[in-house]
């Protein structure tokens, strides 16, 4: 908590209790409470990774990578028409906020585990994408890996190809590819629990750390 912050929570005139208990939510993950764009952001390793926000008619949570986020939950909307990357949850009163305390919870550790996994966001002008060169060879190696990336939803895909193409050597996307295929052909995306020990399926919750301590 950013002591800095309580004069921005303190001075919202409106849903200040709604806007005091969203807080409290987002502060049970790792994450660091900064004032940006005059408004309160949360950043993991000097990463933006969600805002609160609050408008005229509704107060909520955006995510700066919220395309990459598995909506299991079918809350999270676009800002506008034109909007790649950033998605929002809306809300409109603290009884809203109770009920889907447990999928913003889930979104922000899928948020979080983005940034460790390194997904970068890459501007285009469409949403669609051509594979890298790399994906296409693998497919054509494993033809049932070019099947199973085709089945995964548009947000997994993607997901996954903006980290392949993050890499700036080809042997590097190489790796990336081959340390994911069982991942892919399995239909999980990169934020996807593989163990089943997760507590917040699909979604990886950390748990898999367990078998490394047994």
């Amino acid at each position: 908590m950013n002591a800095d912050l309580d004069h921005y929570f303190e001075e919202q005139k409106i849903r200040k209790e709604e806007l005091n208990r969203l807080r409290s939510i987002v502060l049970q993950a790792d994450l660091k409470e900064e004032l940006k764009w005059n408004a309160p952001c949360y950043t993991f390793q000097n990463k933006n990774v969600c805002m609160i926000f609050n408008f005229k008619n509704s107060f909520g949570i955006s995510f700066f990578k919220g395309s990459f986020i598995h909506d299991s939950y079918e809350i999270l909307e676009k800002p506008g028409d034109n909007t790649q990357n950033v998605r929002m949850i809306k809300l409109s009163e603290i009884k809203e906020l109770d009920k889907k305390e447990n999928a913003i919870s889930n979104y922000i550790h899928q948020a979080i585990e983005l940034e460790k996994i390194g997904v970068k966001i890459v501007k285009t002008t469409e949403a669609k994408f051509e594979c890298i060169e790399e994906l296409e060879i693998a497919f054509t190696k494993n033809p049932k890996l070019k099947v199973a990336f085709e089945s995964l939803t548009p947000g997994r895909q993607r997901a996954y190809h903006l980290f392949f193409a993050a890499a700036k050597h080809a042997e590097t996307r190489f790796s990336r590819i081959n340390k994911f295929t069982d991942q892919i052909i399995d239909g999980k995306g990169m934020t996807d629990c593989t163990c089943g020990l997760s507590k917040k399926m699909p979604q990886c919750d950390g748990s898999h750390k367990i078998l490394k301590t047994n």
